[in-house]
C-alpha cells in the first residue's frame, strides 16, 4: 500500500504515519518542515520494522510543500507522479487556523487556500494515479460554516478566524461529497472525518486551544485524533461509505450545509476556477 499523507510533520498526520507504517503501508510524508518530516519518518521507520508486517513497510519518503503556494502544490504533484506509478491512499490532512486575515502569494485567504483549495488542486492533479481512497481531514467546525462559493475568501462578508475556518472545514466535507459523485463506479472512494479537538500546537493563541492544553479532559491526544484517519485508510468503512463524514471511526450525521449536492457542485466549480483547472461538471 502506497499512502501519501500531507500535514505529516506533526499532530495527527505524524501519529497516523507511525501507525500506518506499523501496519505495513509504504508512506510518503508531505509537510513544510524537512527536519520535522525526517524525524517523523525515522519514528515511522522504527514502527515499520517492529510491526506485525515487519519488512512490508520501510522508512517513509518525505517531500516538502507549502500549501500557501499553488506552484508548490503543482511541483509536489509532478514529483509524486514521477516517483510512484500508483497511490493507494491519498490523505489530505494539511491545515491551518489563524485569527489574523492574511492572503497567500496567489491572492487567496490563507485558511481557504491551505485547508481547501490546495488539497482540491493536489487531488485533481493526482486522481488518475489514485487507485483506492481519498481521505480528507474536516472538522465539526464545518457545522458553523456559511460557505459562499462566490466569495470563498470572505472579501464581501464579515471575517474572523473561526468563521473562515468553519467555511474551510465545510468546504472539506462538500468537496468529499462531489468527489465521491465524480468517482462513482471507478473503485476509488472519498471520505472525510472529524478528528476531535487535539492537544497540539494547532490554532496557537486562541482561547479554545488554551482550554484544550490546560483543562483536563477537554482535548484528545494526537494518537486518538488520528484513529479515524487510520480507520478510513485500513478498514472496509473507508471504501464502503463514499461521500460520508466520519467521527469516532463511524459515519456521522452532518447538517445540510455539509452534504448538499448542489452546493458541493457549485463549490467544485468555484474551486476549479480559483486554482486554474478547467473541468466539466
Amino acid at each position: 500500500m502506497i499512502s501519501v499523507i500531507t500535514g505529516a510533520s506533526a499532530g495527527i498526520g505524524a501519529a497516523a504515519a507511525v501507525e500506518l507504517a506499523r501496519r505495513g503501508h509504504r508512506l510518503v510524508l508531505v509537510g513544510r518542515d524537512a527536519g520535522r518530516l525526517a524525524e517523523v519518518a525515522e519514528e515511522a521507520g522504527r514502527a515499520a520494522a517492529s510491526g506485525p508486517d515487519a519488512g512490508a513497510g520501510a522508512t517513509p519518503d518525505t517531500l516538502t510543500c507549502d500549501y500557501a503556494s499553488f506552484d508548490d502544490v503543482r511541483t509536489l504533484a509532478a514529483e509524486l507522479r514521477s516517483r510512484y506509478p500508483r497511490i493507494d491512499v491519498l490523505i489530505n490532512n494539511a491545515g491551518v487556523m489563524t485569527t489574523r486575515r492574511t492572503l497567500t502569494r496567489d491572492g487567496h485567504e490563507t485558511m481557504m487556500q491551505v485547508n481547501h483549495l490546495s488539497p482540491f488542486l493536489l487531488t485533481n492533479l493526482l486522481l488518475d494515479r489514485v487507485t483506492g481512497r481519498v481521505i480528507t481531514t474536516s472538522s465539526r467546525a464545518g457545522r458553523s460554516g456559511r460557505l459562499d462559493p462566490a466569495d470563498l475568501d470572505r472579501e464581501r462578508r464579515k471575517w474572523n478566524g473561526w468563521l473562515q475556518y468553519g467555511d474551510s472545514k465545510q468546504a472539506n466535507a462538500l468537496f468529499t461529497v462531489e468527489l465521491a459523485r465524480r468517482l462513482a463506479g471507478t473503485g476509488v472512494s472519498a471520505t472525510c472525518f472529524h478528528p476531535g479537538v487535539i492537544k497540539t500546537g494547532f490554532a496557537p493563541g486562541t482561547f479554545l486551544m488554551w482550554l484544550v492544553m490546560h483543562v483536563p479532559g477537554v482535548g484528545r491526544t494526537a494518537e486518538e485524533g488520528a484513529s479515524t484517519m487510520v480507520h478510513l485508510a485500513t478498514h472496509p468503512d473507508g471504501a464502503d461509505h463514499p461521500g460520508r463524514y466520519f467521527a469516532d471511526r463511524a459515519p456521522a450525521a452532518v447538517p445540510r450545509g455539509m452534504s448538499d449536492p448542489e452546493l458541493a457542485r457549485a463549490l467544485w466549480d468555484a474551486s476549479a476556477a480559483a486554482v486554474g483547472l478547467d473541468q466539466p461538471a
